[in-house]
């Protein structure tokens, strides 16, 4: 615990932090209703804080076991490695992270503004920002999409995913906000090359290194 904490101390404390909230938000549901994000309500300037703090809970144990599962394969290693590559990499991971959770819904706010029964939550807005932050860096890296066995370089699950979620956007009919993973997904990258712009010339190397 104490090695998580000082290499990478801000992926602990919203690990942590956002465990804790959701476990406590599921024994009170009293707390939902007041963290959800409700675009009726922030596009009239009403509730502007649950840009936030919708982040900080889910909707049951799987919501909270997927998001958290993802967070802790991705998001503590990009931590270490924006630490290695910048003397601000903690700040600009918490960056990431916070930009990604806020940014991420203002799509649904503009789409949802006159559906008064809409709410959303849960970090995966933030989650994806992370994960395409540490696809950059590691382009090369294999990962596995939804419950397909098989592994997928992520240079080829990123464009997928992308692709995926606009579908599943368009197509509606379920429970999950598709838009902000989405959203989440392409801010991660545009904040990414903000504060590294050599990242790209990194991950256009690793690409073609993997090809070759």
């Amino acid at each position: 615990m104490e090695s998580f904490l000082v290499g990478t101390p801000v992926a602990s404390l919203i690990f942590l932090f956002t465990i804790v909230t959701s476990i406590y938000a599921f024994s009170n549901p009293s707390l939902y209703g007041k963290f959800m994000l409700h675009p009726y309500s922030v596009y009239r300037g009403a509730n502007i804080y649950t840009l936030i703090t919708s982040g900080l809970i889910h909707r049951d144990w799987m919501h909270l076991l997927f998001n958290m599962m993802t967070f802790y394969f991705f998001g503590f290693p990009l931590e270490r490695i924006l630490a290695q590559v910048s003397s601000w990499g903690h700040i600009q991971f918490a960056l990431i992270y916070l930009l990604g959770l806020v940014l991420s819904d203002i799509g649904t706010v503009f789409k949802q503004k006159n559906n008064y029964h809409y709410h959303s939550l849960g970090a995966s807005g933030a989650i994806c920002a992370v994960l395409f932050s540490f696809i950059l860096f590691q382009p090369e890296t294999s990962l596995y999409m939804f419950f397909i066995p098989i592994p997928i370089p992520a240079v080829v699950f990123g464009p997928l995913f992308l692709l995926y979620c606009a579908w599943a956007a368009k197509a509606g009919g379920d429970s999950i906000n598709h838009d902000a993973h989405f959203y989440g997904a392409i801010i991660g990258v545009v904040v990414t090359i903000i504060f590294y712009p050599g990242v790209v010339a990194h991950f256009l190397n690793a690409v073609v290194t993997m090809i070759n």
